[in-house]
């Protein structure tokens, strides 16, 4: 053997022992989740506990000094936890389906693969499930970095006693998925919001011209396997889920192009030190309540995340506010600033407040 092939045998022995003495403790790590499960089981609580992960992954990225990065490290530790899961009940999580969706996509980035997975048809459906217990989790996209809010989800909540819970950022990469050639391909699928984020690739091959809008990218993934010289734009997922190969990787327009998801149960999640508060209000019927409502933050030195309006159908031309600030409901200046805008609303509802999620999976 020469030199370089002891030093190839010695390396790959020392991985050996490394990978057996990881078995090991992963197995001692599950050990551990598991009697936790037991403790959960007699005393009644949640399964999933949004506060304890979040605490879970920042230790973990604080101790990693690398090679690996902390994409590769969170990916790791999700899929540890989401095995624990089995040795405890798995959870059931709902989301807007149908497989190989978006939705599908951040679900199995949050929970990992080993939970439950429910795709419902409709995002109030999601909800709903979460309300009659039927489901313990739900994912919901609310708002995307090029489209803006999601109407069906602001909708949603109006009409559901849910608990936001954690949220989740999704990098959102398209990919042309086909069983053919780039140059045979007569026909693409996908969603019209799809198409508008993939213009210039379109553009730019000749396929704008060969278009066809469909209810969801998984459908379009089904047309591109069970169609000759077909081809649809879709996630990873849709491809591994129906069997269609990618054969353009990320040809969307803006690859900064992120979705928020937020997940759903029927509590908030406790204080992690780094919060966000969802809040659902309709301002009292005289001049200048919002600005009223919104200076109440101002003055306590909260900032506002996001805002965004909708008709509360209950009276012509009265909009529901959805707002996020950071900071749980919990803490004493919330919740003096929270019951100071009250003051100024005809309705006030907190929607939940949940660990915020500063990385992009």
């Amino acid at each position: 053997m020469s030199a370089k092939d002891d030093q190839l045998a010695a390396l790959r022995g020392r991985i050996d022992e490394i990978d057996a003495e990881i078995v090991r403790l992963v197995n001692a790590r599950a050990q551990a989740a598991s009697e936790i499960g037991k403790l959960k089981r007699t005393s009644g609580d949640a399964t999933y506990v949004p506060d304890r992960e979040r605490a879970v992954l920042d230790k973990v990225l604080a101790a990693n000094e690398g090679p690996l990065g902390n994409d590769t490290i969170l990916a790791i530790y999700r899929e540890l936890m989401s095995g624990s899961f089995t040795l405890e009940r798995p959870p059931r999580v709902a989301y807007l389906g149908p497989p190989g969706s978006f939705s599908h996509l951040a679900a199995r980035r949050k929970f990992g693969s080993s939970v439950e997975f429910e795709p419902l048809k409709h995002i109030a459906a999601v909800l709903d499930g979460i309300e009659r217990g039927h489901v313990d989790l739900g994912l919901v996209p609310i708002e995307n970095s090029l489209g803006g809010g999601v109407i069906d989800t602001l909708d949603a909540f109006v009409n559901h006693d849910v608990k936001i819970c954690a949220e989740v950022n999704l990098s959102v990469q398209h990919h042309l998925l086909a069983n053919c050639t780039l140059e045979s391909i007569e026909r693409v699928y996908s969603k019209p919001e799809v198409f508008a984020q993939c213009q210039r690739w379109l553009t730019e091959t000749g396929h704008v011209s060969n278009t066809i809008a469909v209810a969801s990218t998984s459908k379009a993934a089904e047309l591109a396997r069970d169609e000759a010289n077909s081809a649809a734009i879709g996630s990873e997922l849709a491809s591994e889920i129906y069997g269609v190969r990618k054969i353009c990787d990320r040809i969307e327009d803006d690859p900064g192009n992120v979705t928020r998801f937020l997940v759903v149960s029927r509590n908030s999640a406790k204080p992690t030190g780094n919060d966000k508060t969802a809040l659902l209000f309709v301002a009292s019927d005289k001049p200048g309540s919002l600005v009223e409502v919104l200076d109440v933050f101002r003055r306590a030195n909260i900032n506002m995340t996001y805002i965004e309006s909708r008709p509360s159908r209950a009276k012509k031309f009265e909009y529901c506010f959805f707002v996020d600030i950071v900071g749980h409901a919990g803490d004493a200046a919330t919740t003096a600033a929270i019951d100071a805008a009250r003051q100024h609303c005809q309705m006030l509802r907190v929607l939940g407040s949940f660990p915020r999620a500063d990385e992009v999976v």
